[in-house]
């Protein structure tokens, strides 16, 4: 094979590829939010929750904060 069409079918390869990733880019658009579109919790939900953390939870966070101490 010639090198003039190997580079030829690697620059289509490359601009295919490109025109793929172009065409599967998705990116959100700004989006305004108001208050009707949420939905508001009745108060004896909001006064049924507790704030309490997780004992269990703590007690990893505090070890693997533990582990990444280092030796010496």
């Amino acid at each position: 094979m010639k090198l003039e069409i190997a580079r030829a079918l690697f620059l289509v390869a490359g601009l295919a590829v490109t025109t793929a990733a172009v065409a599967a880019w998705e990116e959100p658009r700004p989006v305004v939010f108001s208050k009707a579109d949420q939905c508001a919790a009745p108060r004896v939900v909001k006064a049924q929750q507790k704030a309490e953390p997780d004992q269990d939870l703590l007690l990893f966070l505090f070890g693997m904060r533990q582990g990444l101490r280092p030796f010496g």
